[in-house]
């Protein structure tokens, strides 16, 4: 309590701030207006944050709507955000979470106890089918007042404040401001910085500043506009030429020329992304163990950090990344070993080899390299792979169907928590299917409901290395490696960072004019 109290406090005193109309800036020197335009590879799919699970769809949510906890700068620490702090009862049944006083909704209305019990039963009635499984705990939500909210939990449950970090539990006006659940998320309204503003599907989305965000002077800019350029080269071409502000995650190949490119900023920021292989079991021969393994041991990881990344990451031997809580570099998943590959295709249902395919985006000088690579791999072992390219949006919209053999995937966690990826990885109800893949380990779900349960550090541990050596014997997934993020920014722009878990408070961006 003490250390969520003082956190509220830091969050207030930061946030107290007025603007300047006479000199163009806010205090502290931000300057204040213009638009901020960022260039990426894909589209959103949907606003609705309670269903859907791609980055570029919740980096715009982030910014509209806001959870009651919030992550420190370094993704280490949880901060209060619209609550201010939290009671526990001592059996950690039951939780009191005191709400922030004065915050508004952008379309005016106040936001209460009543709009928080709404939001968060509305996440959870989504259940196996969008982000519900994070609240597999709750067992109600009531509000004591208008100010204060009690979470009754049917257990003891370890991640509760992280899990109301999530933009999941994000906070929008109770029975969505009169309108049809449909019809709201086609113009989402909530108490964060930016307004909804267009979307031109396919080609960019827009939002505006809210003008009567809570935190006083906040935002500095006008607005944010994101713009789909599928292409690595092109997006490259648009930060140094200045027609875009960001180009949101340029290929490794280019990010030295970017580095030294005039009025450009490259920049990496630390990550828990983890890049991987993801085997559809519903398509055979990926049911059988031996032909996922075969394939595990068949790739080079250390051969993609350096021809993909160009050295700017580490090689993958877990289901966690080093900077996710509960990480065990001692976790043996399968690494390089082309004889251990031969063996384990000849155990398996395929000993002749078979034909199959891999997903991978079109325009993507990464994947594409990775794709090459592993064709490679795999030829030497008696399996022929043809290489599947589809445009980022569609390639999306395809692994979300389950529409693959093989696909290419990545996983950043949005808590500091282990349990929202591992849930959604390797529980069938976790809300993806086990991360698209249909892995089901009766014993892998028992471990990770044990986890979810503990409340002692230790005995958290010693199950969760429990569960990554265990999913790295079944090879669910191949695990490639853990990198960076990196971004490219022009030089007017100020306080852009990137945390750990990928997210990025663009009310404390400013554009120099």
């Amino acid at each position: 309590m003490a250390a969520v109290t003082a956190a509220a406090a830091l969050v207030l005193a930061g946030c107290s701030a007025g603007g300047s109309a006479d000199t163009g800036t806010a205090a502290g020197g931000h300057p204040k207006g213009g638009v901020l335009t960022m260039a990426r590879s894909a589209d959103i799919i949907s606003m609705d944050n309670t269903t859907t699970f791609d980055n570029n769809s919740i980096h715009v949510m982030q910014q509209i709507m806001e959870p009651l906890f919030n992550v420190s700068a370094d993704g280490k620490e949880l901060e209060p955000w619209l609550a201010t702090s939290y009671d526990a009862s001592e059996d950690g049944k039951q939780y009191t979470i005191h709400l922030r006083k004065g915050v508004e909704f952008s379309n005016g209305d106040p936001m209460t106890a009543k709009d928080v019990v709404f939001s968060i039963n509305a996440d959870s009635a989504t259940g196996a089918s969008g982000w519900g499984y994070i609240n597999a705990a709750i067992d109600k939500v009531s509000a004591v007042d208008d100010e204060t909210v009690r979470i009754d939990l049917k257990y003891a449950w370890a991640p509760l404040i992280a899990d109301l970090s999530l933009f999941s539990n994000a906070i929008v006006p109770a029975d969505y401001a009169g309108e049809s659940k449909k019809e709201f998320y086609t113009h989402p309204v909530g108490t964060g910085p930016f307004v909804w503003d267009s979307w031109k599907k396919g080609q960019s989305l827009s939002l505006t500043a809210n003008d009567d965000y809570w935190q006083k002077g906040k935002p500095y800019l006008d607005g944010v506009k994101w713009t789909v350029v599928p292409d690595a080269n092109t997006r490259k071409l648009q930060v140094q030429g200045g027609q875009v502000d960001i180009d949101d995650t340029p290929d490794w190949s280019s990010l030295s020329s970017l580095k030294s490119a005039a009025g450009v900023q490259a920049d990496t920021f630390k990550s828990t992304q983890i890049d991987y292989v993801a085997f559809n079991q519903q398509r055979k021969p990926f049911d059988d163990v031996h032909v996922r393994r075969a394939i595990a041991f068949a790739l080079d990881r250390k051969a993609m950090v350096k021809a993909v990344l160009f050295g700017n990451g580490t090689t993958a031997n877990s289901l966690l990344s080093p900077g996710t809580p509960y990480y065990d570099a001692k976790a043996e998943g399968p690494t390089y070993d082309v004889e251990q590959a031969k063996a384990e295709l000849a155990k398996s249902s395929k000993p002749n080899g078979f034909t199959t395919t891999l997903l991978i985006r079109s325009g993507d000088p990464n994947q594409t390299s990775i794709a090459q690579i592993m064709q490679s791999e795999l030829k030497e072992i008696g399996i022929t792979m043809q290489i599947k390219q589809l445009d980022p949006t569609a390639n999306k919209e395809a692994r979300l169907a389950g529409d693959f053999d093989m696909a290419w995937s990545a996983w950043t966690m949005d808590i500091p928590d282990p349990d929202e990826w591992t849930s959604f990885a390797v529980d069938p109800e976790g809300g993806s299917n086990s991360a698209f893949t249909h892995y089901d380990n009766p014993d892998v779900i028992a471990i990770n409901k044990k986890a979810q349960q503990e409340t002692e550090p230790a005995k958290r541990q010693e199950l969760y290395s429990e569960l990554q050596q265990k999913t790295g014997d079944d090879a669910f997934l191949a695990y490639l490696y853990y990198s960076p993020y990196v971004f490219a920014t022009t030089d007017k722009v100020n306080d852009f960072h990137v945390t750990p878990l990928g997210n990025y408070q663009l009310e404390d961006v400013s554009k120099a004019k």
